[in-house]
């Protein structure tokens, strides 16, 4: 697959096209993340994910595209997660707490760190012209909190002195590294400790309306 700019936007898909489609993205990402970028090629993407030459360059044409796909594929999970009914929005403290809870307590895997953070760390090396793409994900992740903190702040649940920019950048920072150094060290403590303490610190500006409906 060549590099080569502004991929075609892939056309609707029936079902079976779908989830030939997912089936690449999967095993790309898989790919991307044990072996990089540079060394993920056709020949090992069609024997991983079981489908042709011709298969491929139907989806993804250049490797532009497939890494365009892989990141949007890897955002879609993440970003879905972040706003389900569990965490509300996140506009309360007990939201984030439960956050920080899911990845501390739950049981989820935590040696392969972030899907996308790892993601992220590979493409970043590259000369693609995606950075802009990846760089959007990031923002929106970040914007699921800001906007949490920031109806918090309306709601009185967190005073005025509160910067929702700055705390959402905290939030995310805090699972980044957190979730980096836990892949590192193959210990979960830098994670739970770094999320907990950026829940702790947004429990600084809490009101006496915290808990109001």
């Amino acid at each position: 697959m060549e590099s080569s700019t502004n991929p075609e936007a892939p056309q609707k898909l029936t079902n079976k096209g779908q989830s030939t489609r997912t089936r690449i993205l999967r095993h790309a990402a898989d790919l991307i993340y044990t072996k990089g970028v540079h060394t993920t090629n056709n020949q090992l993407l069609r024997t991983a994910a079981g489908v042709s030459g011709s298969q491929l360059t139907h989806y993804f044409p250049n490797k532009e595209s497939l890494v365009l796909g892989v990141i949007d594929w890897q955002a879609s999970s993440i970003l879905e997660f972040h706003r389900s009914q569990r965490f509300a929005g996140f506009d309360t403290i007990d939201a984030f707490q439960d956050w920080a809870d899911f990845y501390v307590l739950s049981g989820r895997p935590f040696e392969d760190g972030c899907s996308l953070g790892a993601l992220a760390s590979e493409i970043v090396k590259t000369d693609l012209d995606v950075h802009d793409e990846l760089a959007r994900v990031f923002e929106e992740w970040k914007d699921i909190f800001r906007g949490g903190l920031e109806r918090m702040q309306r709601l009185g649940r967190i005073n005025s002195s509160a910067d929702p920019a700055r705390l959402a950048h905290m939030f995310l920072a805090a699972y980044q590294g957190g979730a980096l150094l836990a892949q590192i060290t193959g210990d979960i403590t830098p994670l739970r400790e770094s999320l907990y303490t950026a829940v702790d610190h947004l429990r600084t500006f809490a009101t006496k309306r915290d808990d109001a409906p």
